[in-house]
């Protein structure tokens, strides 16, 4: 645990932004005060009275420079307190040396430079702004001391204004890039922070997507317009400082919504109401400049845009456009921005419309699975059963005694299908009696269908089932039990079978069942394989329909004799 702790400490030190300046400045300082040192020695200030004390001040400020990256270098953690007080130092040194050497004329002018890098580093704009004003007074303090009090005859006027506007010019320079590095964390920020992708209501986009949009590019409205491939509406979706309207438009409404010789382009207008708008554009990443309407009159006065930033969209399922309206200040960098973002909405649009497609077809598979199970449960069942009502009617009268016997078989046989009917509904899906809480794997499960159809449908049952050495059996139990519930039927009610044999066993690496009977077969007579079922619309489709969702294969050999079907399904499949 301790090692642990001390790596992390060990990875925030190196990656930390902050400790990073610190240790560079911390350097730098070093650098500077070692090599101040060497200069006054090798070129000793005048006048006398301040070169020992010179020497000393730039002694002690080398011992400190040394003492504070020493302690950079090995601390872990970002030390702000230990910042702000070095720089303060710095500050008061560096307006000594100044008075020490020549006063507003002295080369060290150019130390307050350094104060003003290392503000940018640790604070941006806002520092160098403070750093400004505190070396300005000193600058200038020093500058009013030397020519009105001291009456200083070596006061230059003209170098004291240079060197207050250079402190002053490079301070404005440092201020504009400190306020743009801090622009450029926040953007990356807000872009690492970008919205997972979350399907939970109807509204595509989701607001969050559009909203993220407007605070990176500053926009005060965003605005997507999009078509998909399968619908011929044109939708749109729009956020205005916190609200949220999603809506589509009839085809041909804003035909195009952006000019068809900018539509891949990313472009930006600053004034879209000119009566010529000038549009700037990346044409192979150099910015150009075109004339024209950029944007359909109608769109573009049911929104009142004036500024325009124009992001194309190009995903697997749509095509669209963002437009953020309104953005103040806009530069040649928000194009680049731009293309990052359009990238990330793209892929949330994406990834809900795929969602979504694959939410509508899981429901249609599952509904597709219900009506099977159904088919081969339930609905077997109750036709078996009203079969034997038929021969109950005829048994009435001439074999009462057998005709109650088969009345309670049929009692117990919809008691049965009503208790799997309520298993199912309690849980939300088709549950026969081998899916019922209890059972215990494929031989058990089978035996128990058999039973049933036996007494239904008058048939004899021979199972031969081979015992697997892995769960494939048990996995695909449920599937196999319909499947075998499904031939066992059709050969009793369509063929007229009285013997069928069963057998589950493994052939080259797969599940292997085959039904044969001794019924009249199928229509056709031969040997079919799945292609040749499916050329010619063969066989009983409820049954390929249950194959071919399992990944498998049907073939059925079929004479006057009976007909015999072999079905391979693949192994380790996950029970539904």
């Amino acid at each position: 645990m301790a090692e642990a702790q001390l790596t992390r400490r060990l990875v925030s030190a190196d990656y930390s932004p902050r400790i990073r300046a610190e240790r560079l400045i911390a350097s730098s300082r070093l650098v500077l005060a070692a090599f101040s040192l060497i200069a006054v020695w090798l070129d000793p200030y005048r006048p006398a009275t301040h070169e020992q004390t010179l020497y000393f001040l730039l002694l002690g400020y080398m011992v400190f420079a040394a003492v504070i990256a020493t302690i950079v270098w090995l601390a872990h953690v970002p030390l702000a307190r230990l910042g702000l007080a070095s720089h303060v130092l710095d500050l008061l040194v560096f307006t000594l040396l100044t008075y020490l050497t020549e006063g507003p004329t002295s080369p060290f002018v150019t130390y307050f430079t350094f104060s003003l890098v290392a503000a940018t580093l640790r604070w941006q704009w806002r520092g160098v702004l403070w750093t400004t004003a505190a070396a300005l007074i000193a600058f200038n303090g020093a500058g009013i001391y030397a020519s009105e009090v001291l009456n200083d005859p070596a006061f230059e006027e003209n170098r004291f204004v240079v060197r207050s506007v250079y402190l002053a010019v490079m301070a404005g320079l440092l201020a504009y890039l400190g306020a743009y590095e801090e622009r450029r964390r926040r953007e990356l920020s807000e872009l690492a922070a970008w919205p997972a992708t979350r399907v939970r209501g109807p509204e595509l986009p989701e607001p969050e997507v559009l909203e993220s949009t407007a605070r990176i590019l500053g926009a005060r409205q965003v605005l997507l317009a999009w078509e998909e491939a399968d619908e011929p509406w044109l939708h749109l979706a729009s956020w205005c400082e916190g609200e949220f309207h999603a809506w589509r438009e009839a085809p041909g409404t804003f035909q195009p919504v952006v000019s068809e010789q900018l539509a891949a382009l990313t472009f930006l207008s600053k004034n879209v109401r000119a009566a010529v708008p000038i549009v700037l554009h990346r044409d192979d990443q150099v910015p150009q400049a075109w004339r024209g309407t950029p944007i359909h009159p109608a769109l573009q006065a049911r929104f009142e845009m004036t500024s325009v930033l124009c992001l194309p969209l190009h995903g697997e399922c749509f095509e669209g456009h963002l437009l953020a309206l309104d953005k103040p200040h806009m530069t040649v960098d928000d194009l680049l921005l731009g293309e990052v973002v359009a990238h990330e909405v793209a892929s949330s649009m994406d990834q809900s419309l795929l969602s979504r497609r694959l939410r509508g077809a899981a429901a249609a598979e599952e509904r597709m699975r219900l009506s099977r199970d159904l088919h081969d449960g339930v609905l077997q069942s109750l036709t078996g059963a009203a079969l034997q009502l038929e021969t109950v009617q005829r048994l009435w009268e001439a074999e009462p005694r057998e005709a109650r016997e088969r009345l309670v078989a049929i009692q117990r046989l919809i008691i049965e299908e009503q208790r799997d009917l309520r298993l199912s509904v309690h849980a939300s899906k088709v549950a026969p009696i081998w899916l019922a809480p209890g059972f215990v794997g494929l031989d058990t499960g089978l035996r128990q269908l058999i039973h049933r159809l036996e007494s239904v449908w008058g048939l004899r049952v021979d199972l031969r089932l081979e015992r697997l050495d892995d769960r494939s059996s048990d996995l695909l139990a449920s599937d196999i039990c319909f499947i075998v519930q499904e031939a066992l039927v059709n050969a009793a009610r369509h063929a007229a079978a009285s013997q069928v044999c069963v057998a589950v066993g493994r052939e080259n690496g797969r599940v292997h069942v085959a039904v044969s009977d001794n019924g009249r077969g199928f229509p056709f007579e031969g040997d079919y394989d799945q292609a040749k079922l499916d050329a010619l619309q063969l066989g009983p489709v409820m049954l390929k329909q249950r194959v071919k969702a399992l990944g498998g294969s049907l073939a059925i050999h079929s004479s006057p004799a009976g007909a015999r079907l072999d079905i391979l399904l693949p192994r380790g499949r996950e029970r539904r």
